[in-house]
């Protein structure tokens, strides 16, 4: 029987996951050039078992997420030097940067609902006004 349980290693992995994201930020918003990549926000790190690989989602304003993600594409691995020695561990992943789509998509639902529940986009019957102000059902 095992008295002392430690933590779980999917607790581990989501810590560092968390820390990366954390120190990336900072070394972006120091490092690189906004003029450039627009304005990056970090909204995830997906983090392989084995620590080597890390996906970083992000998102962006004022640059093209294309233009985006290939500058910081071309900086992983200078990010992941930086990186290095920043964190104290042995194994720090390699860093892939994606673009997080799911910020628009959710802008787009949120548009779309606001669109929907805007009253003047609903036709109004006038065979009924008669009924409203005369009280009849």
């Amino acid at each position: 029987m095992n008295r002392h349980k430690s933590k779980s290693p999917a607790s581990r992995n989501v810590r560092l996951a968390d820390q990366i994201q954390k120190d990336l930020a900072i070394l972006i918003q120091r490092e690189m050039d906004m003029s450039r990549v627009g304005l990056i926000t970090l909204s995830g790190v997906d983090l392989s078992a084995d620590y080597a690989h890390a996906k970083v989602y992000f998102t962006v304003l004022g640059a093209e997420p294309e233009v985006a993600s290939t500058a910081l594409n071309e900086k992983a691995g200078w990010l992941h030097s930086l990186l290095f020695k920043m964190l104290h561990i042995h194994t720090v992943p390699t860093l892939r940067f994606i673009h997080d789509e799911q910020m628009a998509r959710g802008i787009e639902m949120t548009q779309l609902i606001d669109r929907a529940n805007r009253p003047d986009d609903f036709p109004v019957q006038t065979d009924n006004l008669d009924d409203i102000e005369t009280g009849k059902k």
